[in-house]
């Protein structure tokens, strides 16, 4: 990784690496030494796709991230479904209450964003801020 960093020039601290939470749970001992070895280096750390697999509080603990992820699919029906809606305020919640970063992934709609940000999750990213595009495309529309 560090051959990574010297050659892109980008430092470690504003690189987040994500580790979906099903791979946390295939290997936790192994990876739980990666990840501490990769936060040495100074990376952030982050857990995506959070909710959709095994969520043992005690390895949200010990694996020391920064950032948890909402799965999209708690937020494309959280609108009209209350468990989905219940799920994504509870991840909010538990990332608050661990100082932990949270972006709401998937958002496609200004309900959606409305209703996360009223639960307090300012971070957010899908077709509603915009359509995923290539490098040329980005380039002529957003550096311009």
């Amino acid at each position: 990784m560090s051959r990574f960093v010297k050659k892109t020039g980008v430092a470690a601290e504003h690189i987040e690496l994500e580790i979906t939470e099903g791979g946390l749970a295939q290997y936790p001992e192994t990876i739980m030494g990666v990840l501490h070895q990769l936060r040495g280096l100074g990376f952030k750390l982050a857990i995506d796709d959070f909710g959709t697999d095994y969520s043992s509080l005690s390895r949200l603990k010990a694996f020391n991230v920064d950032s948890l992820k909402i799965d999209r699919s708690f937020v494309s029906d959280m609108a009209k479904n209350k468990d989905d809606a219940a799920i994504a305020r509870a991840i909010i919640d538990l990332g608050k209450a661990l100082e932990l970063i949270v972006l709401a992934e998937g958002v496609e709609t200004i309900e959606q964003f409305e209703l996360l940000k009223s639960y307090g999750c300012m971070r957010c990213q899908g077709n509603y801020f915009g359509i995923p595009v290539g490098a040329e495309q980005f380039a002529l529309q957003w550096l311009k």
